[in-house]
């Protein structure tokens, strides 16, 4: 059989012609796919080849804060911090972003080598950009290489009223509070530094969130990484809703202007703050963003020291003020009873001490006149009878020596000393229980804050309720879209009612009745009671103290107000707490002639040598010697 198949159809012309075809075709495809991937999407497909997916870490807007009718006090404005990302980042760039923002090479790489994140995660280098450095980074960004414009927010506060030292403000994350405050925070984030800000950073942070973005090999963001369908959002912080009335807030700062001091407005059927006032104080606007150095260095070497909150971290002797706990205590242990009569001679007789009495003898008073005329002499005895023992329980009882708000942080426990106390301070044989006669007209080694006094003026007010004073109402939950209250602490005082009637009526006579302190606090339309008082201040003259409550027969509002050097309670500190109420009741202030004062003195001698420490970074007006009250 032959193997040659010259006439076979396999190795036929056509099917030559079609296999030729095929192959032609082929390469032509190939080289058309070669030439559209090389030379037409060539320059896409290196762009892509280059291109990194980064993480970034996108902030929430902070809560905003608003006053008890909705009005707003404290928002959120755009700003910009520039950002370099370390992986990227060239000595050329330093150099130029260092001359762009005005610092050292040396200063942005120290800042570069604290980062916590790795070399891939950007690290905010220069915070509240100007318009003129944004604009200079953008015009050179071929030349800066991982440098980055972040758009960012910074607080801005309401023009109404200041609110200084409640509301506190926001400043970056410093490496002490890096090392304690978790994962959550990165360097350049701001962080509340006091006040409310600080109290509630948690609920007004927000949560974080992260964006994922392609970069070219310059450095530069190209686009989001898959439409963005990977990002998590970022979720805003909480508002806070306050007790604040803005419009009342804004009247006690006007009040208390040219005084230094403090001034307190309660709500005493439930402990709201509604007006919070300390003087000197300082524009928060300063705090927005980056603080000018030379701003905080004056606000930090001021003698007067405005950065104080003198309303909850600043103590003083409580003076006549303390007056209403010595006879609920002299009243509740059987001391006294209403018809109980001290006879004033002008002074009280104690060893070898003459402890003296303001404007001379009063003669005979019950408890009710005690407190009308603020006489020295009655309290003296109550506390010599009391000791030391009872008159600190019934201190420590209504709040003084402890802490008692949640809402701001800087507060001071001021001293309500008891035996442990004394034997500590000066030794067990160091003291008597006769010393505790200064602490029977609110002198010695008793110290408070205005706030403690305002508290304690509540409970006198509603008659035996110890509410928690608060200036946060509500809080807006971004989260769950809903309005959450805050709940905070009341408790009732084991004083019976009938003796809290009768204090209320001597402080009533205080401001109503002929002879009393504070005439010049009367009211037309309003029945105030209220109590003056003049605390010692060894260096300088003594400051004033003024705490009522109004209307009388259902009480709404407590006013407390301490103004340093400034002598007397009735002739300073009390047309201060007239204005606010005025305002609080849609009071007409009228031009009336100045009533002639009756001064409500302190005077005595001190048994031993004083000896109060200092507690915490507290302004301490006053020692634990009386003079005049």
């Amino acid at each position: 059989m032959s193997s040659d198949y010259p006439n076979s159809a396999f190795a036929s012309t056509s099917r030559k012609v079609i296999l030729v075809s095929l192959v032609i075709l082929m390469t032509i495809a190939y080289l058309g796919r070669l030439v559209q991937l090389q030379f037409i999407e060539g320059s896409d497909y290196r762009a892509r080849s280059q291109r990194v997916i980064k993480s970034l870490t996108s902030k929430p807007m902070r809560g905003a804060i608003y006053d008890r009718h909705g009005r707003p006090i404290v928002q959120n404005e755009p700003f910009f911090s520039v950002t370099v990302t370390p992986k990227d980042f060239t000595p050329q760039a330093r150099d130029m972003l260092a001359l762009i923002i005005g610092v050292t090479p040396e200063e942005i790489d120290e800042r570069v080598a604290k980062r916590r994140n790795g070399r891939f995660r950007p690290v905010i280098i220069h915070s509240d950009a100007t318009f003129q450095e944004v604009a200079a980074i953008e015009e050179n960004w071929n030349l800066l290489h991982g440098v980055e414009i972040s758009a960012e927010t910074k607080r801005t506060y309401t023009d109404e009223a200041r609110l200084t030292h409640l509301l506190g403000y926001t400043k970056e994350i410093n490496e002490r509070q890096l090392n304690i405050m978790g994962d959550y925070y990165e360097r350049g984030d701001m962080i509340g530094y006091s006040g409310l800000e600080r109290t509630y950073e948690q609920f007004l942070r927000g949560r974080k969130g992260v964006e994922f973005v392609a970069y070219n090999a310059l450095g530069q963001k190209v686009s989001s990484f898959n439409d963005g369908l990977n990002d998590i959002l970022a979720t805003g912080g909480f508002d806070l809703n306050l007790a604040i009335d803005l419009e009342l807030q804004k009247i006690a700062e006007e009040s208390m202007e040219g005084h230094s001091g403090a001034a307190v407005v309660l709500d005493p059927r439930n402990g709201e703050i509604l007006a919070f006032v300390s003087k000197p104080d300082y524009d928060l606007h300063h705090f927005s963003g980056k603080t000018p150095t030379h701003i905080y260095n004056e606000l930090r070497d001021d003698q007067e020291r405005p950065f104080i909150n003198r309303v909850t971290n600043a103590i003083y002797p409580p003076g006549s003020p303390f007056k209403m706990l010595v006879a609920l205590a002299a009243l509740e242990e059987g001391v006294i009873d209403e018809h109980s009569h001290v006879n004033c001679q002008g002074s009280y007789r104690l060893g070898n001490r003459s402890f003296k009495c303001h404007g001379g003898a009063h003669g005979n008073l019950n408890v009710r006149q005690a407190i009308k005329v603020s006489c020295n002499v009655f309290f003296y005895t109550m506390a010599i009878k009391l000791g030391p023992d009872v008159l600190a329980k019934y201190g420590q009882m209504f709040g003084f020596g402890e802490k008692r708000s949640i809402d701001i942080l800087e507060e001071n426990r001021g001293i309500m000393p008891d035996r442990a106390w004394m034997d500590k301070t000066y030794g067990k044989k160091g003291w008597a229980d006769s010393r505790a006669i200064n602490w029977g007209i609110g002198q010695g080694e008793i110290t408070v804050t205005p706030l403690q006094v305002a508290m304690y003026t509540a409970v006198l007010a509603n008659e035996g309720t110890l509410y928690q004073p608060h200036a946060v109402r509500t809080v807006y939950n971004r989260e769950t879209e809903s309005i959450d209250p805050v709940d905070y602490g009341a408790e009732e005082l084991n004083i019976k009612k009938q003796y809290f009637d009768i204090v209320r009526l001597g402080m009533r006579d205080v401001v109503n009745a002929e002879g009393g302190t504070a005439r010049s606090v009367r009211l037309s339309s309003i029945a105030v009671a209220g109590k003056t008082g003049t605390a010692q201040n060894p260096h300088g003259r003594d400051h004033a103290w003024f705490t009522c409550f109004a209307p009388f027969e259902e009480p709404e509002i407590v006013v407390t107000v301490i103004a340093e050097n400034s002598g007397y309670g009735g002739a300073v500190a009390g047309p201060v707490c007239r204005k606010i109420l005025e305002k609080y009741f849609g009071i007409e202030p009228k031009q009336q002639k100045p009533k002639p004062t009756v001064v409500d003195s302190t005077d005595s001698v001190q048994v031993g040598p004083p000896s109060v420490p200092a507690v915490n970074d507290s302004l301490h007006s006053g020692s634990s010697e009386p003079r005049t009250e």
